[in-house]
């Protein structure tokens, strides 16, 4: 109900997990069609990287304000705070104050003097500006670090590295704000070089009991995820993809003219074994370096074949061992027989 800087940094948090989670299934998704020249009518979904330019701007977002406050010469409240917001963010769609010129509730009275409201990705959250700068401030002062550093007790010493004079930074140091902020962009960072796979909780009920839907929050929670977008690109694409190469190694052994070996190139080794497999050609699609198959059933059916395929190969390889093996033992005995036979005959 109240929510403070705590919730603004949270919340912060949360629009950045959902623009990274943004790049890298609506948008990527649709760029991948497009590079690979696939027919593909673009989807439209809701970025909210104006929410997060709106928070993490160097010169106007505000958390740079908020720095800008607490550096401020002179008397610095959470009120002078807000103004600044009001004259920097007065015309963004997304902040709203009693003040501001997108605010549509000048005369609501839900919106007090002393708050500000942000339309979040994930609905429009109220924030109390009681306590912000305090909060942002909340930093040890050097002359504080260095006077416990001085301390005679071992552990007091250990606990105030930054009081070591031979360790001295003249720079003030960061406030909370910019400490969280810089956490974010490493963590993004990190999560950009990875390939992650998302799982979307949705709460059936704000109680917590079971046996309890809430047709109305599902859906408040399907719709500012950003599921219904996600779903629409993904009935719209294709399940499934993979470079022409490694899909031709895979499934080779299920034509006659591409196994043992396929002389040419993969995109036309591809393209003759799904002819021989008769798969319809509105379940696939050729990209410039990849085969696009549409539904998860043509995948489940190659996999299939594959299996079934792998087991006779398997049963015709050892057919043949059996044989050889046969062979090769006849063909010992038969010498040996001649052998012994010609000895035989020669001492008789």
């Amino acid at each position: 109900q109240d929510n403070s800087f705590e919730q603004f940094i949270i919340n912060y948090c949360n629009e950045k997990l959902q623009q990274i989670f943004i790049e890298l299934t609506l948008k990527e998704e649709q760029e991948e069609y497009i590079r690979e020249g696939i027919e593909w009518t673009h989807i439209e979904y809701f970025n909210n990287a104006i929410i997060c330019d709106l928070i993490e701007n160097n010169q106007t977002g505000i958390l740079a304000m908020l720095d800008e406050e607490c550096l401020r010469p002179g008397t610095v409240t959470d009120d002078t705070f807000l103004e600044k917001l009001n004259q920097v963010c007065a015309t963004h769609q997304h902040f709203e104050s009693r003040m501001s010129k997108c605010s549509r509730f000048l005369n609501d009275t839900s919106l007090p003097h002393s708050c500000f409201r942000i339309q979040h990705y994930a609905g429009k959250v109220l924030y109390q500006v009681e306590g912000f700068v305090d909060k942002n401030n909340d930093l040890l002062y050097r002359d504080l670090s260095q006077a416990m550093w001085k301390a005679n007790h071992s552990l007091i010493k250990a606990l105030f590295p930054e009081g070591n004079p031979a360790k001295i930074n003249l720079k003030r140091p960061p406030t909370a704000g910019s400490q969280f902020k810089a956490s974010v962009a490493t963590l993004m960072k990190n999560l950009q070089t990875k390939n992650p796979n998302y799982i979307r909780c949705i709460k059936p009920n704000d109680k917590k009991a079971a046996h309890i839907f809430n047709e109305a929050l599902v859906c408040h929670q399907i719709r500012y995820l950003g599921l219904l977008e996600n779903v629409r690109v993904r009935r719209a694409g294709y399940a499934f993809r993979q470079p022409y190469e490694p899909c031709l190694e895979r499934y080779k052994m299920l034509c006659k003219q591409t196994w043992p070996h396929w002389r040419g190139p993969a995109r036309a080794g591809v393209e003759v074994l799904f002819n021989e497999l008769r798969i319809p050609e509105e379940e696939f699609s050729f990209g410039r370096s990849k085969i696009f198959i549409r539904n998860p059933r043509t995948l489940f059916k190659l996999e299939d074949l594959r299996k079934q395929r792998l087991e006779d190969l398997a049963t015709l390889i050892g057919k043949i061992y059996r044989g050889w093996k046969c062979r090769t033992r006849f063909l010992l005995m038969k010498k040996c027989q001649v052998v012994i036979a010609s000895w035989y005959r020669r001492y008789a």
